[in-house]
């Protein structure tokens, strides 16, 4: 029986021939999570199972189709209980998505793309999930994408009840009240079971109430009825609030010995456990025979191919000059190009929307001045680290450029996962750290962010950029919003010298260093605004400058001439086991470079509380001390 047309809710109510034919392909598509999980020796059954109503309703009301759902103007689904994957390629696999016999055969299989938890390049997937918790966030960001684009679509995030404890959650829930997201949606598997045992047991909640008291529509729903699950969601919304599902399921539904059963929460059932969860389903068990023996095989599909969003249409403006002694910080810089840039683009038609999103430090990360040029792009979400990062980076995969300025402390080691997670599901997430290393002293060790350079070293798709002076900063910052691709910006909060050479006709050039001096005795290699520090001892001990500002690609063209030149020192405010110099070091290491005696210089513990030239001095980061490396 083939299943009906549901996107946009066409129907007042479901007749009694659709939900048939849901109900006959939810039981299939049990049968085909169950065999993944089988044929794999692996998976999450039991939750699977729970959610397979849901995960049919959602996938047929959608507007999202395998014709559309590589587009922007749609609707978005986010599953955040990720683990539930054979569940969802199940279901996607009915709504004419994937192919049924490939995904039972190669789930969680090396080569294959149904990955243990859902990822990207599974079509009908439009965020890689499996860390609880952030799926709403997800949602947020997408629903916000929407809006600034003018598209009036839906987006939907389904979830597992036992993460309902985690916090960020509620910065999500509280975050689409505020902005008014009526269209975000969420549906929750409440079997109130987990991977220990019962829910109530091990973290108890009234999940209701938690999001009643954030001024969501909660609404109680037979998480097993078509029925129910369609006329509930054709409704959502239509009270002016964001609305939220609370499905009563049972976990393991339809599975026999599962049923209830918190230890298939993470495991399949044995054989002959399946032939006969099969056999009561209505299906022949040797479709599990078939998928192992496919399973031997290579995997024929590999998913869609998934990348960097593309670059925006924007226009980046004329760069500002700034020339003189302490003449702007380069988070001042920094504010004043974007808002710049936000001024030309915003509401032009047929522009990349350009929207920012704040933490309650807009006077300290320098973003007032666009959300004075651009209020209805500027979401001010308070202070709830965890849930923007997450939001910045899916509303950068869904038709806009996003920006999120943060202390570095909160924008990169508060939430080092999430940014993580951007980097896995290949976002375009803008980044822009004030107050890195050592230049906010007076906060003290516990506000000093130096290791930013080496936490983002960790993954492989983020760049870095470390500006030297405001010009630089300027030109940097309208590189970045064009360019695609997960970018960080690392700035310090001190007024600083504006240098002839980033003014004028510079261009930013990503993973170039720009000499600044010429010296005999060796040469200094120093990041971001430590080039100006470095051209001090310059002057001490007449070796040559070299300005870094991008750490993460070392100039190797830059690193051979200085080794030809005599003794190399690197300079940075940032750790020195995990800076640019050991990154530069082990680069020269892979290519065959022949480097000089190296010495690193940067900061070889947590810095005490003082000025930003004491704590400096405190560090040997100093003129002088520098220039004393050099004799050794």
């Amino acid at each position: 029986m083939a299943l009906p047309k549901l996107h946009n809710f066409p129907e007042e109510h479901l007749t009694k021939e659709q939900v048939s034919a849901l109900e006959d392909s939810a039981r299939r598509a049990r049968v085909t999570a169950l065999t993944m999980v089988t044929a794999a020796k692996s998976g999450h059954p039991g939750g699977a199972f729970s959610s397979m109503e849901m995960f049919m309703t959602v996938y047929g009301v959608a507007d999202l189709t395998p014709e559309n759902c590589s587009g922007i103007n749609r609707d978005y689904v986010v599953v955040s209980h990720g683990h539930t994957s054979a569940g969802v390629y199940a279901a996607l696999s009915e709504w004419g998505f994937i192919d049924r016999d490939e995904v039972m055969a190669h789930f969680r299989n090396c080569g294959s793309a149904f990955q243990g938890h859902i990822e990207r390049e599974v079509p009908g997937i439009d965020w890689g999930t499996g860390n609880l918790g952030q799926g709403l966030s997800a949602g947020a960001g997408f629903a916000i994408a929407q809006r600034a684009n003018g598209h009036k679509g839906r987006v939907y995030v389904l979830m597992g009840d036992g993460g309902q404890t985690k916090g960020q959650i509620a910065e999500a829930r509280r975050t689409a009240v505020k902005e008014g997201l009526t269209g975000l949606v969420a549906l929750i598997d409440w079997n109130d079971i987990q991977l220990s045992g019962k829910r109530l047991d091990i973290m108890p909640c009234n999940i209701k109430a938690l999001w009643e008291a954030d001024g969501w529509e909660a609404v109680e729903v037979d998480g097993h009825s078509f029925t129910a699950l369609y006329d509930a969601l054709k409704a959502a919304g239509t009270h002016g609030k964001p609305t939220v599902l609370l499905c009563k399921t049972i976990m393991g539904k339809n599975g026999g010995i599962m049923e209830g059963v918190a230890d298939y929460h993470g495991k399949p059932p044995a054989v002959e456990a399946y032939n006969d969860i099969v056999k009561g389903l209505g299906e022949d068990p040797a479709v599990l025979t078939k998928a192992q023996e496919r399973r031997k095989t290579p995997p024929t599909y590999k998913g869609r191919k998934i990348g960097y969003p593309p670059a925006p249409v924007i226009e980046t403006g004329t760069p500002f000059d700034y020339e003189g002694a302490k003449v702007m910080d380069n988070r001042g810089a920094f504010g004043k190009a974007l808002a710049d840039v936000g001024k030309l683009n915003y509401k032009k038609e047929g522009r990349t929307p350009i929207v920012v999103f704040d933490c309650d430090l807009a006077p300290s990360v320098m973003t007032g001045a666009f959300r004075k040029e651009c209020p209805d792009n500027y979401i001010q979400s308070g202070i709830q680290e965890h849930n923007v990062a997450t939001m910045s980076g899916t509303a950068s995969i869904a038709g806009v450029v996003s920006l999120w300025a943060e202390f570095g402390v909160f924008g990169i080691d508060e939430v080092y996962n999430q940014q993580r997670l951007n980097d896995i599901n290949l976002a375009g997430n803008k980044t822009v750290l004030t107050h890195v290393g050592l230049d906010v002293g007076e906060d003290g060790k516990t506000h000093q962010c130096i290791d930013y350079v080496g936490l983002l070293n960790n993954t492989f798709g983020w760049k870095l950029v470390v500006p030297v002076d405001p010009n630089q900063t300027d030109r940097a910052t309208r590189w970045m919003l064009k360019t695609p691709g997960d970018i960080c910006m690392a700035v310090g909060r001190s007024k600083i010298d504006g240098l002839k050479e980033f003014a004028g006709s510079y261009e930013f050039e990503y993973g170039k260093a720009v000499k600044l001096r010429t010296g005999k005795n060796g040469s200094i290699f120093a990041l971001g605004y430590t080039a100006q520090i470095a051209l001090k001892a310059a002057e001490i001990a007449d070796v040559s400058v070299y300005a870094v500002s991008c750490p993460l690609a070392p100039d190797m063209d830059a690193l051979k001439e200085a080794a030809k030149a005599g003794p190399i020192v690197t300079l940075e405010d940032h750790n020195v086991n995990t800076g640019m110099g050991a990154v530069m070091i082990l680069e020269a290491a892979r290519q065959g470079i022949a480097l000089p005696k190296v010495k690193t210089l940067g900061v070889n513990h947590y810095g005490a509380s003082g000025t930003s030239d004491q704590v400096r001095a405190e560090m040997g980061l100093t003129p002088d001390k520098i220039a004393e490396a050099f004799k050794e």
